[in-house]
């Protein structure tokens, strides 16, 4: 991934050269082994390393929570990049910074990789889940075929 594009924001919207978007992605990826290693000096250093992927790499992290062995991240990143680039940009970004600062956690996974291969990842809106953004498509252009609701029939 390239350095940080010239982003706006405005009103929740990324505006980005001729493109406008509003992807957010519920991203979950889990430690090796389902190894429960994150701890408090885990956990604040996770949070320090992803804390500067905006500006870094256009990666905006709204939100992080931890279990003791997985991680899930409310994110959006430009839609020129695919989920898997951007998992596999933030596994081994974090990966490498939590071993060169706390040693001891490559011992606990036999010298290895911290996550494991595989991730979730969903997209949501800021504007609805899935059964709204359906009607809405559904629905467009449709104005003047749709009978307006009336409340009463007068004769």
């Amino acid at each position: 991934m390239s350095r940080t594009p010239d982003i706006k924001s405005k009103e929740g919207l990324w505006l980005w050269y001729h493109n406008v978007s509003e992807c957010y992605y519920h991203i979950q990826i889990t430690v090796k082994y389902r190894k429960s290693l994150f701890d408090e000096p885990v956990q604040k250093l996770m949070l320090q390393i992803v804390s500067g992927f905006k500006e870094r790499y256009a990666i905006d992290i709204h939100e992080i929570g931890f279990d003791q062995n997985h991680v899930h991240l409310l994110c959006r990143f430009l839609p020129k990049y695919s989920g898997g680039q951007v998992i596999k940009l933030i596994k081994s970004i974090t990966a490498s910074q939590l071993f060169k600062f706390i040693p001891k956690l490559r011992k606990e996974l036999w010298g290895g990789e911290f996550w494991t291969d595989g991730y979730y990842i969903a997209t949501i809106s800021g504007k609805g889940d899935k059964r709204v953004i359906e009607r809405y498509i559904r629905n467009q252009g449709r104005e003047k075929d749709i009978p307006q609701l009336r409340l009463f029939t007068l004769d």
